[in-house]
């Protein structure tokens, strides 16, 4: 299915609230993402989208068939982790199964590794029971690094995590940004 990145606008706040006012979204995020999710959610996140500082973040709206029905995100980390980043997404649930995320996930690493020069890795730690984030990351060339036991409090209850990482040199020789200094 054909879809776009790119940087958000105001009039998103609407499609946000549509589709992430969904259950089933908010129990594999962290709690900042809420449910019930509203229309003052949905302004909140928008607006911290639109001015976030790209020398640390990207923030990027997945658009389909002409509605704003996701979000992906990069995030550099700070003082030993500064040649890191993290990445986050979550999709409607409309459009799940559909290869939609996992070509998000390449994008938006291809535009991290280009943005950012000093990039070495990037990581992902969703829920280890969400088996569809799971099999986005892998599909995408991300590395199961490790469970992290007990890791994670979502609702009174304990889980385990998983951390995924995806380093320059392991994607696609074709997906590779031109760096000096980095392995080809």
């Amino acid at each position: 299915m054909d879809f776009i990145l790119r940087p958000w606008r105001r009039e998103d706040v609407e499609d946000v609230l549509q589709y992430a006012n969904n259950e089933k979204i908010a129990q594999n995020l962290r709690d900042v993402f809420p449910h019930p999710y509203s229309m003052a959610d949905a302004e909140y996140f928008v607006n911290s989208c639109l001015e976030a500082d790209e020398a640390r973040q990207l923030f990027r709206a997945i658009e389909v068939d002409g509605h704003t029905a996701g979000s992906i995100a990069l995030s550099l980390g700070s003082d030993v982790y500064r040649m890191t980043a993290e990445l986050g997404y979550w999709l409607a649930e409309d459009y799940w199964g559909q290869g939609i995320m996992t070509e998000a996930v390449k994008q938006i690493c291809r535009e991290g590794y280009d943005r950012w020069e000093d990039l070495v890795r990037i990581y992902a730690e969703p829920f280890a029971h969400n088996a569809g984030s799971r099999r986005v990351l892998e599909k995408a060339g991300f590395q199961l690094e490790g469970i992290l036991r007990r890791s994670v409090c979502k609702r009174g209850r304990v889980y385990d995590s998983c951390m995924y990482s995806l380093m320059y040199e392991e994607m696609e020789p074709y997906e590779r940004v031109l760096h000096p200094h980095r392995p080809q």
